[in-house]
């Protein structure tokens, strides 16, 4: 199948690996062209515009930054809507408010072509194992074009309701998550005086009914930054999470709630991290941050 991807940032590039893999004709295109380069090696063909890109697949996925990265790259001068997609399929996987994504389908459809959007819990391993978990908003026969890609790329494909659905629920379930990583560090200080080993005293976290899944897949990671050993490579970072956390206060204020009070707090923390040079780290240093930052 020939499948495009804009967007090569981890989880692009990660997602266009694993597509390579499975055989499939995958074209790439990211604003810095270099990032997508570095695919070709593995198989990938480079495309010089968004445009170009849309004109040689019949599926095209999306994995950008935020609502103005998505309509720098569909709605330019030679962006993915601007030649002709008619009977094309795109898959909108960026992290964004409900409302970009269905205004975004509205566009697609009145130049005769069809939209789910379908973000993804996890992060580049699983995204290179096929172990996602797809959050799909759209409509049934859409999902079904797409569903062929998506279980190659998904362990597990939620159909959550109509387009703007999955931005919905991947807002929702990535709220606790990134709130956990503040309350961990919060917890570790608690029990610093302790002295216990890193790996041990993780394992009696993950052992408890507070422990979350994270600590089981990424508490070795935490461990050695406890041992002052930072992970080697980043797989989601403390700036995107950051952007994903002030999406989450404005949908809740779009919706008539006022605020959302610990996600604010936990996210001014992440901004004082994002200060202090740490934006680019991997999610696990921000239990780090708060330990290292100077309190008893």
């Amino acid at each position: 199948m020939d499948i495009g991807i804009a967007g090569i940032g981890r989880m692009g590039a990660a997602i266009a690996e694993r597509l390579l893999k499975h055989g499939h004709r995958v074209s790439v295109w990211n604003r810095t062209a270099a990032k997508a380069r570095a695919l070709v090696p593995h198989g990938a063909q480079l495309a010089g515009s968004p445009a170009k890109l849309a004109a040689s697949a019949d599926i095209i996925l999306s994995l950008l930054t935020d609502a103005a990265a998505i309509s720098a790259a569909y709605d330019a001068a030679d962006g993915l809507l601007s030649g002709d997609i008619r009977g094309k399929l795109f898959v909108e996987m960026s992290t964004v408010r409900p409302e970009t994504e269905r205004a975004l389908a509205g566009r697609i459809r009145a130049r005769g072509a069809a939209m789910i959007d379908c973000p993804v819990g996890g992060t580049t391993g699983p995204a290179r194992d096929g172990k996602l978990l797809g959050f799909v908003g759209g409509e049934t026969a859409d999902l079904e074009r797409a569903r062929p890609i998506l279980e190659q790329l998904c362990r597990r494909i939620e159909h959550v309701g109509p387009v703007g659905a999955g931005a919905s629920l991947k807002l929702a379930i990535n709220l606790p998550l990134l709130v956990y990583w503040q309350a961990v560090g919060e917890a570790l200080a608690l029990c610093r005086p302790l002295e216990l080993e890193p790996e041990r005293l993780l394992s009696i976290f993950a052992d408890t009914s507070g422990g979350p899944n994270v600590l089981k897949t990424r508490g070795g990671m935490l461990a050695d930054a406890m041992r002052g050993k930072p992970p080697a490579s980043t797989t989601f970072n403390i700036d995107s999470i950051r952007k994903d956390m002030e999406t989450m206060i404005e949908e809740a204020h779009a919706l008539g709630y006022g605020e959302l009070p610990v996600t604010a707090r936990a996210l001014e923390c992440f901004d004082q991290a994002a200060r202090n040079g740490l934006g680019d780290g991997d999610a696990v240093m921000l239990p780090m941050a708060w330990l290292n930052s100077g309190r008893p």
